[in-house]
């Protein structure tokens, strides 16, 4: 990270009091950057206002309600000046057979995954027009850039806000504004571990949670390439080559990806078998 980038900036961060968003608000205020977290009223949300942080504001909002967003962005301008970032970390996942999740489960994906993404950007976005050097930063996933077995509510969403990033990029190059993509695979976080007993076992095969980057990893990455203006972020080696796989060699990828999940299912049916 450069501090000279951070110091002084007011950046906004949705989902900034646990996993990624953390590790990033933790490096900001270490950086001197002027910090609005939009967290959920919960433990993680407390225990950071506890640090009492003259340049962070730590507000309750849920980032589907717009009205919410827009009234702690109001209060984070009111705290800190114009806004100069907006860094997007809220999100959910829920992974699960497509025929078993839920009409609420698909909903609530896109309700926080992708809207809680575009309610932040659109009420930010006067504020960085202004400034004529914003940048907008959103947290996808591997999963937005392969469809992945099991996914079924979360890849979507997370394809949308790759297209989102995508847009915004064109869009607002012209007024100054720099928008990064960011495309993490596992990462060492709550949500992760949250997830793991969900999986099916085709999604094990396919992504079996072990060796994830941290938290601190991919945000150092994200920030880096905030700073550069670079289009996208993908953390990780292994992520790189499923990005370049995806674009080069698309058959090849699903070849793979339908080998490990006939794989996954002729062990499951065996071991019923055996029992």
């Amino acid at each position: 990270m450069n501090p000279a980038f951070w110091n002084g900036r007011h950046v906004v961060v949705t989902g900034g009091s646990s996993g990624i968003g953390l590790a990033a608000t933790e490096l900001l205020t270490e950086a001197g950057a002027l910090v609005t977290v939009l967290a959920l009223d919960d433990n993680n949300a407390k225990a950071l206002c506890r640090r009492a942080l003259p340049n962070l504001v730590v507000a309750a909002a849920d980032v589907t309600d717009p009205d919410q967003v827009a009234a702690t962005l109001d209060a984070g301008h009111a705290a800190h000046g114009t806004i100069r970032s907006v860094i997007t970390c809220a999100g959910i996942v829920k992974p699960g057979y497509f025929h078993e999740l839920s009409d609420a489960d698909l909903r609530r994906h896109m309700d926080i995954n992708y809207f809680g993404t575009l309610h932040t950007v659109r009420r930010a976005l006067p504020d960085l027009m202004a400034t004529q050097a914003g940048t907008i930063t959103c947290i996808s996933s591997a999963a937005g850039l392969v469809g992945v077995f099991g996914y079924g509510a979360y890849s979507p969403s997370k394809f949308a806000v790759r297209g989102l990033v995508e847009v915004l990029r064109q869009e607002y190059k012209p007024h100054g504004i720099t928008v990064t993509g960011v495309y993490p695979p596992d990462v060492d976080t709550p949500m992760l571990a949250g997830e793991q007993k969900l999986k099916p076992p085709e999604l094990i095969a396919l992504s079996n949670g072990e060796n994830p980057l941290s938290a601190a990893q991919v945000a150092q990455a994200m920030l880096k390439g905030t700073e550069f203006g670079r289009a996208s972020v993908v953390p990780g080696a292994e992520t790189k080559v499923i990005k370049w796989v995806a674009g080069a060699l698309p058959g090849l990828l699903t070849s793979w990806a339908d080998g490990k999940i006939a794989q996954a299912r002729a062990k499951g049916l065996a071991g019923q078998a055996q029992a």
